[in-house]
């Protein structure tokens, strides 16, 4: 063999390795999931996010990586997060609620940011309108705020002699400032007393379960973060104060509140995942509009009202979506 055939053979069976090596090692599609509150808590939601990806072909590690993080409902950890994904440039950032939002929104103009549930996109600024959300931004709308007014007057039904409504809600963020408003607004129109207590830390949970003693007959939480992070521990108290509950999403009713009524959080998530397949396949977030729930579910736990000895009126249960019992 002649020396050029030789190195010509010998290069050949150096470079191939590496090209197919350069194909297993390149870049995959990256999603940075910024998760609002602990895997536990988000479990059933990011399941379903995670098996709409699979159905779109988006199987992790072999056509799209994804880097979970957690931030236990504290804004601080938020912004640590989001400026995280910034630096490991990942392609899409997925989250839900108004806080994580903004950390994500201050972290980049850049990445393409999806929210799987926010509670007033608009109302709080995170979009210019909902057809047309511009920048960099999209998601789905929860509608929490609209949907206030329905709930006072579930409440109202299964508590009859409801006549001093508590709200408890986080004011650090700007969605509940504005739900909490509106519970004001409507419980007040409907003759109830209103009495409202804020909360930004774990650390101030308890305390407010001390003020109220004596000062509610049922008590409204605003949906976010903080709140779902510690929903347990707020039922908990909650039932000991012998409050009934009234919650934006079923999930708290499945942790042990009395009711809830609002979208399917889960399904929201199986919709952020069409939207996050749409911009990894090329898709603008500033062209995709913001969708909305189109159904809402009342759900019931039949078992908190029977240990705070209250009978609900059959004809509550049978509008009911989901019963607990």
């Amino acid at each position: 063999m002649r020396r050029r055939e030789f190195i010509t053979l010998l290069g050949g069976v150096s470079v191939w390795p590496l090209a197919v090596r350069a194909q297993h090692t390149a870049k995959l599609p990256t999603i940075g999931l910024l998760g609002a509150t602990t895997p536990a808590v988000e479990g059933q939601r990011v399941a379903a996010f995670m098996q709409r990806l699979r159905e779109l072909n988006w199987i992790e590690g072999k056509t799209v990586a994804i880097e979970s993080r957690w931030a236990e409902g504290r804004f601080e950890r938020f912004v640590e997060i989001a400026e995280e994904f910034v630096r490991l440039k990942v392609d899409v950032i997925v989250t839900q609620g108004t806080g994580s939002v903004v950390a994500a929104k201050q972290a980049t103009s850049v990445i393409p940011i999806v929210f799987a549930t926010v509670g007033d996109p608009v109302g709080t600024g995170l979009i210019a309108s909902l057809a047309r959300p511009g920048g960099n931004v999209t998601g789905l709308s929860s509608q929490l705020t609209d949907l206030v007014g329905k709930r006072v007057e579930l409440l109202r039904e299964a508590v009859p002699d409801l006549r001093r409504l508590a709200v408890v809600g986080n004011r650090g963020n700007a969605a509940v400032v504005l739900e909490m408003r509106e519970v004001e607004t409507a419980a007040r129109t409907i003759g109830f007393e209103v009495v409202t207590f804020e909360i930004r830390r774990a650390e101030d949970i308890a305390p407010v379960f001390e003020a109220l003693k004596s000062r509610a007959d049922a008590l409204y939480l605003a949906a976010e973060p903080l709140v779902n992070t510690n929903r347990d521990r707020i039922n908990t108290l909650a039932l000991g104060a012998r409050l009934p509950t009234m919650h934006g999403l079923a999930e708290y009713v499945r942790a042990g509140g009395l009711m809830s009524y609002g979208p399917s959080v889960p399904n929201q998530y199986r919709q952020a995942a069409d939207m996050v397949d749409k911009i990894l396949r090329g898709a603008k977030p500033a062209d995709l509009p913001v969708e909305q729930p189109t159904k809402f579910d009342l759900a019931v736990n039949l078992i908190t009202a029977k240990a705070l000895g209250l009978e609900i009126p059959p004809t509550l249960l049978a509008r009911a979506d989901e019963v607990i019992e």
